[in-house]
């Protein structure tokens, strides 16, 4: 029972703090708890996008121009909870692996046409 109104109390604390910043300011965080993803959780995706960051590092510097296979994987990857297209646009305006970020966009943006 006491878990439960710790669990009630800490919602509620979150309910505040979300009307005092502007959490728009920040996708990525905001993606994260509205789709209950855990600390384990994001932990494994910043662990996973370094890895990805240094594929693409890599191939960039190999030459190579298509980089849609390593969008694949990055989508591949994505907890279930959460969508590759929004989690991409959210880790891009909070500034992660922007590079990366960028061609991800590039690719999803070409597909499009």
């Amino acid at each position: 029972m006491e878990n439960i109104d710790q669990n009630k109390t800490t919602a509620f604390h979150l309910c505040l703090l979300a009307k005092v910043i502007n959490i728009d300011q920040f996708p990525l965080i905001k993606l994260l708890i509205e789709k209950d993803i855990s600390q384990m959780e994001f932990e494994e995706l910043m662990k996973r996008l370094k890895m990805l960051d240094s594929q693409f590092e890599e191939q960039k510097e190999e030459g190579f121009l298509d980089f849609s296979g390593l969008l694949v994987h990055f989508a591949g990857m994505l907890s279930e909870k959460l969508y590759p297209n929004e989690t991409i646009y959210a880790l891009k305006k909070e500034g992660y692996y922007p590079s990366l970020m960028n061609e991800f966009i590039r690719v999803l943006e070409e597909n499009e046409k």
